[in-house]
């Protein structure tokens, strides 16, 4: 490319004439005074830094031209002629960015003369880079992509937007601060509002603008405290190709109104938004994060069907853990008494599915009238029989093996009052259709009440955030971010400019310093003014490992002991470090932010986890049966190298993943743990055991106990298929590195089937703290998601003849052993090693080598080597025996042992089977039993 040449007045028609094709991603024919020339129109343009730009270049470009549409009250055509003289020329420059941007790589670097003043004003309105060949024909429109860059102007400096400590309302002794960073916005007002949504003033506050900062502010007396307020905003807004006039909640929100329309001034600090004894109530501690054993909750699950709360207006809501003597919060104590000690709560921040209108929502226990109300046009609504019958009673009613309760739920989830909550609206302030009452600062004093009852009850609570995505964009009814600086706050496509959303939903740009200093401020309040002991990241991975990292750091400063941990995948347009270094797997090892580990899932659970139709029953895995039970469906080598694998998998994982643990594999080699495959990946990634979370079920995909139906052969018995749950289960328990359970997979928990419950309600996701029902075989899962499977359902449930339905004594059984795994694993420190060197000091697997018994892993942990961690010294050894049969295990230490006291005097008739002779191990089938020795072997 020459030097750019004067801008002609071809060029300028040629320029309006494409220009009113802009915002079409597919390319046009422009005709201009010359010739006929193919127009690409996208936004492959990137301002990064005031004096830089990156360009994905077409061929034959000549010359490229920034250029700046600012009135839009002409048509675009007369715009773009007016805007011609401010055209500025990009000249080429050498890459000065060191690898900042991967994903632009193959993008051409260019300057930029402009100062930062003219920058600011440049960024209010649409910018464009027009190219165009050596004849002067444009070649491409690129409108300008300019997150980076407004970073580079409004936060690199050492006393800008990102130093600003108290964005939002913030109440003072005497006044009110209100503070907004809108650096694109031309004119921000404040809306003021009573109680009753009318005005508070008759007219809006002009907010004053900071040049450097980027933030809009106005400061009030104290008199607004309470009420409510909105933000008006003047803008160019790109989804509508013009400056408009838009009004926005603040996405710094700390307290709204009912279905979140109205930003609410409160003070958190304040005594009115808190239960009595909340400033002094003791949160329970634990000395390492191995100590901590992790219960996956859902507010509304843990109670929507518990017929026992002394109020049923409870039933799903904050409140039912105030309860003292629900079945719910019964069974809670008991698990508390046998060890466990984290809540985790599914979402619980205000999200944007639910209405919080209790008159706009469809409860199962509401008859079949109200619903008809709201959908008339159900098949039901012509039964005038059923009229007053709950829609409880007539899905109890329907034939489970036909499509008639998935067609109903289907049609009423969304004014159901049901979702898992991963669609964030507003970040910092709690979902109010958990609240009795969700106006105001009474959703804050009820969220509150919730964590100040599972901390009195021995649980530290831990919180699943969803900073990756928010719920809506642009300016969608329930859109906040893009409302107050567009295109900043998402990660757009390189090329078309177009959000992307390889999470489900719109991506957020964490990497973005205002993105990240907003995940930061909102994780302290949580963690500050809520109470809230750690935080698990959903999709972990599409957010930088330096800002997971930074915000760790953040939340220490407010709670010292805090645990982060979340989804490390490595997926979508950030895998493979794309854009910036991940918060993955791989990246986080030997950071103590824990890792969910799919590797020992995939290896108890089998299969993948989209697995569907006929290919479900293909994917076997050592908890239902790999290669030690008949598999019709897998030819016998590929059903034993499976196995072998499997194995190992599931060696690693006890071992806390650790990509240097060591053992023997089936050749009788000494190989590591990231030497064992997976997938092409290495099985451990680990270098802490507080970088693995262990799990064999949690709320995504099939519940454990459905997975297992599918997997298991039909002729095993009711019996053997609950322990093949309990081995299952048995794994995150006895592993080394941190336990993760889903609720209720101790108590058969099942989804009939249903493989994302997401946002299918409470028939499908009920769970029965009475123990009288696992929820099986309550109807076809939803035919959106699981229609492929019905046939497959349909002929297990009449192969298994019954053997996969479950009396209240199965359900009971499996809740007691599992309750002793919790005794056994909070009782010994040996289960819970804190360091590497711990683990690869202190545990050991036997039977291994190519005369190892099939189906069998023993796992010693001695604390007889290395440095004790124990008072008075100790061995263990676990053995998972997956056979159906009854096994001999040679060792010839094994008189020294004895079946864990636990085991001994627990349930399991079958468990106290097992034996510690001379010279071997005698273990039942389908049991893990647990030997203990205060001898040296």
């Amino acid at each position: 490319m020459n030097k750019p040449k004067t801008i002609t007045q071809s060029f300028i028609y040629a320029v309006v004439l494409a220009l009113s094709l802009t915002g079409c991603e597919q390319s046009k024919q422009i005709v201009t005074s010359t010739t006929t020339t193919k127009v690409e129109v996208n936004a492959a343009a990137h301002w990064l830094a005031l004096n830089q730009l990156k360009v994905k270049v077409v061929e034959g470009t000549e010359s490229l031209y920034l250029i700046k549409i600012d009135d839009y009250s002409l048509p675009i055509e007369q715009s773009v002629v007016k805007a011609m003289p401010s055209a500025i020329p990009l000249m080429s420059r050498a890459d000065t960015t060191k690898g900042l941007y991967p994903h632009l790589k193959d993008f051409a670097n260019f300057s930029v003369p402009i100062t930062e003043i003219e920058a600011k004003h440049w960024l209010r309105d649409k910018s464009v880079v027009v190219q165009v060949d050596n004849n002067e024909n444009i070649l491409a429109i690129n409108s300008v992509q300019t997150g980076f860059v407004i970073d580079d102007l409004y936060t690199r400096g050492p006393n800008d937007a990102n130093e600003v400590s108290d964005l939002g309302a913030v109440v003072g002794a005497d006044n009110v601060s209100f503070k907004l960073w809108a650096p694109l916005a031309k004119q921000v007002s404040l809306l003021l509002y009573n109680a009753d949504k009318t005005p508070f003033s008759p007219v809006p506050v002009t907010l004053g603008f900071d040049y450097i900062s980027g933030v809009w502010s106005a400061e009030l007396d104290s008199s607004v405290v309470g009420k409510y307020y909105k933000y008006q905003i003047t803008q160019y807004q790109p989804s509508e190709q013009d400056v408009v006039v838009t009004q926005a909640t603040d996405p710094y929100s700390l307290s709204l109104s009912t279905d979140s329309l109205y930003s609410q001034v409160v003070d958190l600090s304040d005594e009115n938004t808190m239960p009595k004894g909340w400033r002094s109530h003791l949160v329970p501690e634990v000395d390492a994060p191995e100590d901590l054993i992790i219960y996956e909750s859902h507010i509304r699950d843990f109670s929507a069907s518990d017929n026992t709360l002394s109020n049923p207006q409870f039933k799903g809501k904050y409140k039912a853990f105030l309860e003292s003597d629900s079945a719910s919060i019964r069974y809670l104590k008991s698990l508390r008494k046998a060890g466990l000690n984290v809540m985790h709560l599914l979402p619980t921040y205000d999200l944007g599915t639910i209405n919080e209108t209790p008159q706009q929502v469809i409860e199962l226990d509401e008859s079949v009238a109200e619903l008809c109300r709201m959908f008339a046009e159900i098949h039901l609504c012509s039964r005038d029989e059923i009229q007053q019958q709950t829609i409880r009673q007539v899905f109890a009613s329907m034939d489970p093996l036909s499509s008639d309760v998935q067609a109903v739920v289907e049609k009423i989830r969304g004014s159901d009052p049901y979702n898992w909550g991963y669609d964030p609206y507003h970040y910092t302030v709690p979902e109010g259709s958990y609240a009795i009452n969700p106006e105001g600062s009474a959703r804050i004093i009820e969220f509150r009440e919730m964590v100040q009852a599972l901390h009195g009850l021995g649980f530290r609570v831990i919180m699943d955030v969803v900073y990756n995505h928010t719920y809506q964009a642009g300016l969608n009814p329930k859109s906040v971010l893009d409302r107050i600086v567009p295109n900043y706050y998402h990660r757009l496509n390189p090329i078309t400019g177009a959000i992307e959303q390889s999470t489900c939903c719109d991506n957020t740009a964490s990497e973005r310093v205002m993105m990240g200093k907003l995940m930061i401020d909102s994780l302290i309040v949580w963690a500050q003014d809520y109470k809230i002991d750690g935080f698990r990241f959903d999709l972990m991975g599409h957010q930088p490992k330096a800002l997971i990292l930074q915000a760790r750091e953040a939340v220490r400063t407010v709670d010292p002991d805090t645990y982060f941990y979340g989804e490390g995948w490595n997926f979508g347009e950030v895998a493979n470090n794309a854009q910036f270094v991940q918060a993955i797997q791989t990246e986080l090892s030997g950071s103590e932010v824990g890792t969910f580990t799919d590797r020992m899932r995939d290896a108890v659970r089998g299969g993948a986890p989209f697995d569907g139709g006929e290919w479900i029953r293909r994917g076997q895995g050592l908890a239902n049966g790999l290669y030690v039970l008949p598999n019709e469906l897998q030819p016998e080598d590929k059903q034993e190298a499976e196995y072998l694998l499997s194995m190992n998998q599931a060696r690693v994982g006890l071992a806390g993943n650790l990509a240097n643990f060591k053992f023997k594999n089936e050749q009788g080699k000494w190989v590591t743990g990231a030497e064992v495959d997976y997938g092409g990946a290495p099985t451990g990634y680990a270098r802490d055991p507080a970088d693995t979370i262990n799990y064999v079920s949690k709320h995504d995909n099939q519940t454990l106990w459905d997975n297992n139906q599918y997997r298991i052969p039909y002729d095993v018995a009711t019996e053997d298929r609950v322990r093949m749950q309990l081995l299952a289960l048995a794994y995150p328990l006895m592993g080394q590195g941190i336990p993760f359970i889903h609720m209720g997979s101790e108590l058969l928990r099942s989804k009939s089937f249903l493989r994302d419950s997401y946002d299918y309600g409470d028939w499908f996701n009920a769970v029965d703290f009475t123990m009288q029902s696992n929820n099986y075989h309550v109807g076809l899962p939803p035919e959106v998601k699981d229609k492929d499977n019905w046939d497959v359902i349909r002929t297990l449930l009449k192969e298994n003849q019954g053997r996969d339905l479950v009396k209240p004594a199965d359900i009971q059984f499996s809740a007691q052993v599992f309750q002793e795994f919790l005794r056994i694993r909070s009782g010994n420190k040996l289960f819970r090693l804190t360091t590497e060197q711990q683990v690869m000091d202190k545990v050991t697997f036997h039977n291994t080598g190519p005369n190892a018994l099939e189906g069998v892993i023993a796992m010693k942990i001695s604390d007889f080597f290395g440095e004790p961690v124990l008072n008075k010294r100790q061995s263990l050894m676990v053995v998972f025996n997956h056979g159906a049969d009854q096994i001999d295990l040679r060792y010839p230490s094994a008189n020294l042992y004895q079946l864990h006291p636990v085991q001994k005097n627990g349930v399991d008739k079958r468990v106290q089977q097992a034996k510690a002779l001379d010279g071997r191990f005698v273990v039942p089938g389908l049991s893990v039993a647990v030997f203990v020795t205060t001898d040296k072997d």
